[in-house]
Formats: C-alpha cells, sequence, structure tokens
C-alpha cells in the first residue's frame, strides 16, 4: 500500500517546551488511524507539523509527491461556539476549501460551484447551502466544515476533535460518512471518546510526547498503561459504562 508521509525521530517544540519527541510514524493510503492521548500531550501539534504549521525541531518528515499540491491534504479544525456567527453561507464556506494558493480576490469558476452542489448532496446538507453556520445544528455544522475539508478531494484528511459539536441525532450518520470518505482518502483524527470512535477506525496512535502506533481498533486499559496515555477509557457493552484506574 502507498506511503502518505513518514516521521523518523521527529521532535517538535514551542520555544524550549518540546511536545512531541523522537516520534516515528507512518500514514499509508486509505489508513483510518485515531490520534488520542491526555490533553497537552501532542496531539494537535502532530496535525500541524503535517500541515506545515510547525516546523520539526529535529528530524525528518518525508511526504509522497502526491501531497505537495495545495488541495491534497483536507483539515478539519477544532470548533469553538465564536467560530459559527460569520455571516458566511454554507456554499460560501465549502468553497473555501478551494481558496489554498489562490488570491483572495479570485473569482470561483462554474466547475467549482459545481463541485460545491456534490459536496452539499454527498453530506446530506441538500437545501441549506444559503443558509448561514449559526441557523445549523453542531451536526450540520460539521458536516460543513467536513465539506470545506473534502471538497478539493484530498488523499489525506486530518480531523481535530470532530465529534466536539456533533449532536447524538448526527453522531453516527457522521461517523458512517467518514467511514465511507475513507474508501477513497486517508484520515487521521484527534479524539478524546475513544469508546465511540473505536467501532470506526482502523488503527490508534497514542501520542503523549511519544507516539506508539497501535495497529487495531480494540485497545485496552492495558495498552494504554503500556503507552503511557493516561485517558479515561469507554468501553462497548449492552450498558454504556466507563472504565475508570483504581484508587489507591
Amino acid at each position: 500500500m502507498p506511503i502518505l508521509f513518514e516521521m523518523h525521530s521527529l521532535s517538535a517544540s514551542y520555544g524550549a517546551n518540546t511536545v512531541l519527541q523522537d516520534v516515528n510514524f507512518t500514514v499509508n493510503e486509505n489508513d483510518f488511524i485515531g490520534v488520542i492521548g491526555p490533553n497537552g500531550g501532542g496531539k494537535t501539534t502532530l496535525l500541524k507539523v503535517i500541515l506545515g504549521l510547525l516546523k520539526p525541531a529535529k528530524g525528518t518528515l518525508i511526504f509522497n509527491e502526491t501531497l505537495l499540491n495545495g488541495n491534497s491534504i483536507g483539515y478539519l479544525p477544532q470548533l469553538s461556539t465564536g467560530d459559527v456567527n460569520y455571516p458566511v453561507t454554507v456554499t460560501d464556506i465549502i468553497l473555501s476549501g478551494l481558496m489554498i494558493g489562490k488570491s483572495i480576490f479570485s473569482r470561483m469558476s462554474s466547475s467549482d460551484k459545481l463541485k460545491a452542489h456534490t459536496v452539499i448532496e454527498e453530506l446530506g446538507l441538500t437545501g441549506m447551502s444559503k443558509s448561514n453556520l449559526n441557523e445549523l445544528s453542531g451536526g450540520q455544522i460539521q458536516r460543513v466544515l467536513l465539506g470545506r475539508a473534502i471538497i478539493g478531494n484530498p488523499r489525506l484528511i486530518l480531523l481535530d476533535e470532530p465529534g466536539n459539536f456533533v449532536d447524538t441525532t448526527f453522531e453516527n450518520d457522521f461517523y458512517e460518512k467518514l467511514k465511507d470518505l475513507n474508501k477513497r482518502m486517508a484520515i487521521l483524527m484527534v479524539s478524546h471518546d475513544v469508546g465511540i470512535i473505536s467501532s470506526h477506525i482502523k488503527s490508534f496512535a497514542c501520542v503523549n510526547r511519544s507516539l506508539h502506533y497501535h495497529p487495531s481498533p480494540e485497545i485496552t486499559n492495558e495498552d494504554l498503561l503500556a503507552y503511557g496515555c493516561p485517558i479515561q477509557l469507554v468501553t462497548h457493552g449492552d450498558v454504556p459504562h466507563t472504565v475508570l484506574k483504581y484508587h489507591k
């Protein structure tokens, strides 16, 4: 399977603060990897390095040449409540995913608008093209932002906590849509919700300064301890439940 990118002994820092250290990591075509770890462990920093927003302090990041053009990596950042109050339409937001490498004064072509229309239909947003974000539910907003990330038909998309604003009604449908997209693009998804994403992803990467790759969607409390990933583990079962660390 073709390799999309490789990290070799890569470290990343903010000033004197090293956040990632000696990371070795490979992402292949059609991977669907869940990135988990504690707050401050380096998950978002990992995405920033891949996006070129933060240069490695040391080590190497090698991309497949097909990822070197502007629309080959899509990105869905974390969403905050303040992000939905701008007077822009669903179509405008999705079209903005094609602006990489273009002037802010560039006009969208009819073929660009057709791509946006296709994405709107694919993501179940038909009839909402002229709506503003503040008129949509959390799940619909995440679909719009996902549309912005995929309109350029990337080979890799990076998702940073996409479930934060997804309401229960749209949650399963949203992840099923990601599984469908995974047939044509690799997905790297940061999430704290291990229990939910484990039924959708193919493998895990535990990030807590270092990175440990787990080539299976099933992960146990023992795995998390071995990887140095002190996060809350939510497990599947007839009754939803959470596994907490033993009290001493």
